[in-house]
């Protein structure tokens, strides 16, 4: 990626999205309204970069694909046949409306390459929305934030 790239990548506004797999204590009604309060406003003109798992990273990329003409990036670990069942459903259901599906072929699942992947989308945008299960005050949603955080750009926090 060259310094143009990255401007360019930096200067449209682009969103990484964040957020728990553990989304059964809320209905679909409930995040619904929650994206639409909380991803809608950013969403004209944007760019999103969404996580390929279960749970916040699949619901939200189904909504933004249905209620947005936003672009949408789909980023895994390590391939996209090693994500989840949902997840994998989910990027099918949209496919035709993405822009990009970004496979960064990690040689093994863990941590370590989930932590990767939440940097990637970060360094990629210019802010960060998470939606992290309150209550929960460690996780992949929580690591993503902090490293938004430290590279000085903005994040906003929706616990659900």
């Amino acid at each position: 990626m060259t310094t143009c790239d990255t401007e360019s990548i930096l200067t449209e506004r682009s969103v990484t999205l964040t957020g728990t797999r553990s989304t059964g204590h809320r209905g679909p009604t409930e995040y619904t309204a929650l994206f639409g309060e909380y991803l809608g406003p950013f969403a004209d003109g944007a760019h999103f970069y969404v996580g390929g798992a279960r749970g916040i990273d699949s619901l939200a990329l189904l909504w933004l694909a249905r209620n947005t003409e936003a672009g949408l990036t789909v980023v895994v670990p390590g391939t996209v046949e090693q994500q989840p069942e949902e997840a994998r459903q989910a990027i099918v259901r949209v496919r035709d409306r993405l822009t990009d599906i970004v496979q960064l072929r990690a040689p093994e699942l863990n941590t370590a390459a989930y932590h990767a992947r939440n940097r990637w989308m970060v360094d990629n945008s210019a802010m960060t929305i998470g939606f992290p299960r309150a209550g929960q005050a460690q996780s992949g949603t929580w690591q993503t934030l902090t490293y938004t955080r430290d590279m000085g750009k903005p994040h906003l926090i929706v616990p659900v």
